[in-house]
């Protein structure tokens, strides 16, 4: 078994996302897809405390300004490699077309994106499509703040669950 904790858009606003990494706690490996505006190596941290072998993987977002992180992450998730993107450079605002043309030129079995603040969870043939939400500033009917939970079983196949605040 294995679990990843995956989030975005916090923006800098961390008290859901402490609450959400206490509650988890523990997991294997934790995945911001942008928008932290700073407070990386405070998240990584709290991480850390909750599992100092914890892999934690951020990309950069719209509002990440001052960051050096990466633009976009290929990643290995025990048997599955999965693309990691913020998606303001693939428009996924108005669709998903261009991230999932993207992934599938990259080979991909997973495409996970932020920015648009509302959970979203697709299956196009091997290709799983997620976007987390956001903890902080929901868009989704209903605005709860939002994250997802990627569970490897013990044959290694993945199983994902939004969950709301």
């Amino acid at each position: 078994m294995k679990k990843i904790l995956i989030t975005s858009d916090t923006h800098r606003r961390d008290g859901n996302l402490l609450e959400v990494i206490q509650n988890e706690a523990p997991f294997d490996m934790f995945i911001h897809l942008g928008d932290a505006e700073g407070s990386e190596d405070m998240i990584t941290s709290w991480c850390k405390e909750q599992n100092p072998d914890c892999e934690v993987y951020m990309v950069l977002g719209n509002n990440d300004f001052f960051s050096h992180l990466d633009r976009e992450k290929e990643i290995s998730i025990g048997k599955y490699r999965a693309f990691l993107t913020h998606g303001h450079f693939y428009s996924v605002s108005v669709g998903t077309e261009r991230l999932i043309d993207e992934a599938q030129d990259r080979g991909v079995q997973i495409a996970m994106f932020g920015h648009t603040h509302k959970p979203y969870l697709e299956r196009r043939g091997d290709l799983t499509v997620l976007n987390p939400g956001s903890l902080s500033f929901p868009r989704q009917e209903g605005r709860r703040p939002s994250y997802m939970l990627m569970d490897l079983d013990d044959e290694g196949e993945a199983h994902f669950t939004t969950c709301y605040l």
